[in-house]
Order: structure tokens, then C-alpha cells, then sequence
């Protein structure tokens, strides 16, 4: 095990035992409700930044700094925060569509599991491929960027767009929003509104594993990858 994994995984215990221990759980979960806005984007902000630097682990084989770490991680925040948001949005809208017969559930009394596979599938087929396109072009900036704020400014929305691999995100990445958001979604919807965002910016981590794997298998290591991991 390397210096960077005992590191990591060291991170990542912090984060769970944070969480898990009474004396520091029931103070942030607090938070979360008073502010879900600074909740949500400190959740991602920290555990995707984790998924995304395991990602990178996995497929190169070392431990590297992504190329405007700070602002990709900054990005992740604000994905956090419009997480925060749409989650109660989609929420209470696709409840209030069940209750008025527009989405079909079993008969005699609502059932938990489909109003959170209802949820998930309305989400993810509607803001979900929109904000994996932004999360898309925002990486795609940064790299063209080299990472630094002092070229922001010469990095054309065209260019942008000329350098994101569509095909790749239309067949591959959008495959994902649907047969594997969808039901980790689903799963996160039966989770009490307090926990979601959490959960949400956990599955990252867990993802961002998966991702790497199947990149590395593939035998294509890059020195920075764009892995969606929100409703990416």
C-alpha cells in the first residue's frame, strides 16, 4: 500500500467516523437542515473530489493531481448545491404527479418504492443528461485551460465544444444516466430527505471505483480523465 492510499483511505475514515460517531452526526445533520444549500455543496465538494482522485488512481496506477484540482472541485460544489435543490423539487413534483393518477403506483396505498423509482426516472431522464452536459463542458474547459485562471478568459465556448467527444458521451455516458443512476437513485429516494444529498455524494466515491476499473481494463490510461459521477 502506497503513502497516497494510507492518505486516502485515512480521509475517508475520517469522513465515515465524522458521521457515524452521535457526538458529531446529529451536529451535521443539523446543519444539513438549517443550510442544505453550504451542505450540499461541502458534501461534494469533498467526496467527489475523493471519487474523481480514485478514478485517477485506478487507471494510471499512482496517485496524480488532476489538472485544476481546485476548480474542478469547486465545480463539484456546485453540482452539490443544485443536487440539494432539484432533490426537493423532484420530490415533492413527481409525489404531487402520483397523487393526481399521472404516474401509476399499486393500488390501495402509495408505494415507497415506486415513488422513489418515480422520482429517480423523472430526474434522470430530464435534469440529469443536462447537468452531466455541463459537468462535461466544465471539465473540458479546465483542461483546455491547463488548469489556470489566467487562461479562462482565451478559451472560447466554441472550442469547448469542438473538444468534447460527443459519441463517446451520447453512447457511454448517458448509458449510464440511465441504467445505473436510475437505480442507485432509486435507493437513495427510499432514504429519509436529511441523508439524500449524503448518499448521493457517497455514491461518487463508489462510482468513481467502478469507472476507473473498467477504464483501466480497457488499457487506456490517460493522465486526466472526465468522469460524470453525479447524476453523473
Amino acid at each position: 500500500m502506497k503513502k497516497g492510499d494510507i492518505i486516502w483511505l485515512t480521509l475517508l475514515a475520517v469522513v465515515a467516523l465524522l458521521l457515524a460517531l452521535p457526538a458529531t452526526h446529529e451536529p451535521i445533520m443539523a446543519e444539513t437542515r438549517q443550510h442544505p444549500l453550504i451542505a450540499g455543496f461541502v458534501k461534494f465538494l469533498v467526496l467527489a473530489t475523493m471519487g474523481d482522485l480514485l478514478a485517477l488512481r485506478i487507471v494510471n496506477g499512482k496517485w496524480q493531481k488532476p489538472v485544476g484540482l481546485i476548480y474542478r472541485s469547486l465545480v463539484w460544489g456546485i453540482i452539490g448545491i443544485g443536487v440539494a435543490i432539484v432533490f426537493e423539487v423532484f420530490s415533492k413534483g413527481v409525489t404531487a404527479a402520483i397523487n393526481g393518477g399521472l404516474l401509476p403506483v399499486s393500488r390501495g396505498h402509495i408505494d415507497q418504492i415506486a415513488i422513489a423509482f418515480w422520482i429517480s426516472t423523472v430526474m434522470n431522464v430530464t435534469f440529469g443528461p443536462m447537468l452531466m452536459v455541463f459537468h462535461r463542458y466544465a471539465d473540458t474547459f479546465i483542461d483546455l485551460a491547463d488548469g489556470q485562471f489566467s487562461k479562462f478568459g482565451s478559451v472560447s465556448s466554441e472550442t469547448v465544444v469542438k473538444h468534447i467527444d460527443w459519441q463517446e458521451f451520447v453512447c457511454f455516458v448517458l448509458k449510464i444516466q440511465l441504467f445505473l443512476w436510475i437505480p442507485l437513485h432509486t435507493t437513495v429516494f427510499l432514504l429519509p430527505p436529511v441523508y439524500r444529498v449524503l448518499a448521493a455524494a457517497s455514491l461518487s466515491i463508489v462510482l468513481g471505483g467502478v469507472l476507473g476499473y473498467a477504464k483501466s481494463r480497457k488499457g487506456k490510461p490517460e493522465e486526466n480523465i472526465n468522469i460524470n459521477l453525479n447524476l453523473n
